[in-house]
């Protein structure tokens, strides 16, 4: 089976409070775009015991024994029977991007594996398992634009308001600590709720929906604050950071033009569908 999980940017951030366990609870809309990784899961037929993983295409920034992958397989492991797997996986998505590559990877494994081995795990379950893998994993399992809160996994489908759109992903090649970016954040209660904001048409975004980590991570990496304004130079709608960083996408009306400075940064473009 080949299967080709999605990338999703934020449509605003908002870190609400820090948790009692360490983690924060957040305001966010997640939303899917065409880029994409490839991930191809076949059962292995070489007499091997143990599942592998193959990653080729752009740096992962770890060992393949802890990509997301193999912990999604290895947690379906602990509960199901299913034959040992030989896997490929080719990066599209920048990893440390702020697009969830990782965690879409590892929640369209499960997705498969449940798929093809008729496992009758349920959406809810699956998700279950995916927020084991990361806070941002349960989304990928619909994969549907949708209004995310508590550590992300408490999730509302919304309209694909965004469809016709023209979306340009510029990714400077920046990895961004997220840790430090909720280290160098203030939890507040935003003024206005994300859905509400929405409701409006992205050209009437750019001062209501925000990205709490923007001012931090801006201030460290002064040219990502620069892309962000290229690309409202370049005629955007609407612009913004996906979540910690360090892509920043911009949502035109149409294909924009884009200075030479951004085409070679440029991971992804083309119209929402």
């Amino acid at each position: 089976m080949v299967i080709f999980p999605k990338a999703k940017i934020n449509l605003g951030l908002h870190v609400t409070e820090k948790r009692h366990d360490g983690f924060h609870n957040i305001e966010t809309i997640f939303y899917p775009v065409g880029l994409s990784d490839a991930l191809e899961i076949v059962v292995a037929e070489d007499g091997r015991k143990e599942d592998s993983l193959t990653v080729t295409g752009l740096p992962t920034g770890g060992n393949t024994e802890n990509n997301l992958v193999i912990r999604a397989v290895n947690l379906l492991r602990g509960h199901y029977s299913f034959p040992v797997l030989k896997i490929h996986l080719h990066k599209i998505i920048p990893s440390g991007a702020g697009l969830g590559g990782g965690s879409s990877d590892a929640a369209f494994t499960i997705r498969a594996i449940n798929k093809c081995f008729r496992l009758s795990v349920s959406s809810e379950m699956m998700r279950s398992y995916a927020l084991e893998l990361g806070s941002d994993c349960p989304f990928f399992i619909e994969c549907l634009p949708s209004y995310a809160t508590g550590r992300g996994e408490i999730l509302r489908p919304v309209n694909e308001f965004l469809k016709g759109y023209y979306i340009v992903l510029v990714n400077p090649g920046i990895s961004i600590s997220t840790g430090k970016a909720y280290e160098n954040c203030r939890p507040a209660i935003p003024e206005k709720s994300l859905p509400e904001i929405i409701k409006l048409p992205p050209s009437s975004w750019k001062d209501s929906l925000t990205n709490d980590f923007e001012d931090y991570v801006f201030r460290k990496h002064p040219q990502i604050g620069d892309i962000k304004r290229s690309l409202y130079n370049s005629g955007a709608l609407y612009s913004s950071m996906s979540g910690s960083g360090s892509t920043v996408y911009g949502i035109f009306k149409e294909e924009p033009a884009l200075p030479e400075k951004l085409k070679g940064l440029t991971v992804y473009r083309g119209i929402v569908e």
